[in-house]
């Protein structure tokens, strides 16, 4: 589909639909949406442009909610159009269709002019700061709740340690529309529990940067694990979290509650193996990325080998592992009914896939770039 079509017929595919796997079925596009999940007999494809698939698996398009870089960029350095468009550019080529590109913490003149964002602090635990900046922590006043609430394009994320605000600051910011969830955190079980209560609907990189769960003292860890209705983000790259400590958070977690997140930086679809963050050296060595004192830097993790390792760590099915990086993700985000699925009315953002899990193509908006 380009500019001179608004439909397209997706043929000779294995295609994922919320029902399962579907073959000799036909995904037809319009405008930008996927009009229907056909039989590859339906009548309507003779009078549509045809793209074929040759046997590939069609997924819908993977979203990430946590992209601090890619393609030699970090977005905190330049927050501009110009770093986002290089940056979704590099993480397409590994099938995430849609993002939320993260800022870490910094100061309230960086954050302006952001449409669609992951706020991953300033209001974090100096305790459980990882390789954020501590001088820039702080407790929003009300110009900056206003700040961080104030877009009105796509969606806010914010990351917080909830003991460190008051529960009133959290309240505003769920009132005001944003998505809160709790990272970065020194809060215990009973703290976090009553931040749950208060709006406090996910957890970032669960396990990292939070209090572990213990015997006696359960933690953030446990609290996220005991609570049915929060989601989870995972980092599934093996350095992160150990894959037995995973497949814990799966049995724990009803089903759709845990999605994965790359945590990506700059390496990501880049050439460049190091970059400089907080005036500190990040490099990557053998899927590891670390400053010198070995503090871990986000990660040079894509979704595409998110899912290949849920599958072969954590021994999820792939279709549950798909949809743990696009309709569970959607659903965090407050997009389950237009992202992330393929289904009548749901925006064409998908993804071709061979029998390796390697991205063979996406779509956006039913617009295709071919990986070769």
């Amino acid at each position: 589909m380009n500019a001179a079509n608004d439909s397209l017929a997706l043929v000779n595919g294995r295609v994922l639909t919320p029902d399962g796997w579907r073959d000799d079925h036909a995904v037809l596009i319009e405008h930008g949406r996927v009009a229907a999940v056909a039989p590859a007999h339906d009548a309507r494809l003779r009078s549509m442009p045809q793209h074929d698939l040759h046997g590939l698996m069609l997924a819908s398009g993977f979203i990430d909610t946590q992209v601090n870089g890619g393609g030699d960029v970090l977005f905190n350095d330049a927050p501009t159009v110009e770093s986002l468009r290089t940056i979704a550019q590099a993480h397409r080529r590994y099938g995430t269709t849609g993002m939320l590109p993260t800022l870490i913490s910094d100061d309230v003149d960086v954050m302006r002019g952001i449409l669609g964002i992951h706020l991953e602090g300033p209001y974090l635990a100096p305790a459980r700061k990882g390789v954020h900046d501590v001088t820039k922590f702080r407790v929003p006043d009300r110009t900056e709740i206003e700040l961080a609430c104030s877009l009105r394009n796509g969606k806010t994320l914010i990351t917080l340690a909830p003991e460190r605000l008051p529960l009133d600051t959290v309240r505003e910011f769920v009132a005001r529309g944003a998505i809160v969830a709790a990272g970065h955190t020194a809060a215990n079980y009973a703290q976090t529990r009553v931040a749950l209560d208060a709006g406090v609907c996910g957890f970032t990189h669960l396990y990292n940067a939070m209090t572990p769960l213990t015997n006696r003292e359960p933690g953030a860890v446990g609290a996220a694990l005991d609570d049915r209705t929060s989601w989870c983000g995972v980092i599934v790259d093996g350095h992160h979290v150990h894959p037995a400590a995973l497949r814990v958070a799966l049995a724990a977690k009803p089903r759709g509650k845990l999605f994965l997140v790359t945590d990506a930086m700059p390496p990501v679809g880049g050439q460049c193996n190091s970059f400089r963050i907080r005036g500190e050296i990040a490099t990557a060595r053998d899927g590891l990325l670390a400053t010198a004192d070995g503090t871990l830097a986000g990660s040079v993790l894509d979704m595409a080998q998110a899912v290949r390792n849920t599958v072969e760590w954590l021994g999820v099915p792939l279709d549950e592992a798909l949809r743990m990086a696009s309709g569970y993700p959607a659903d965090f985000i407050g997009l389950g009914r237009s992202h992330g699925r393929i289904a009548p009315g749901y925006a064409a953002d998908l993804v071709a896939l061979d029998e390796s899990l390697q991205v063979r193509a996406t779509w956006i908006g039913g617009v295709i770039e071919d990986q070769g």
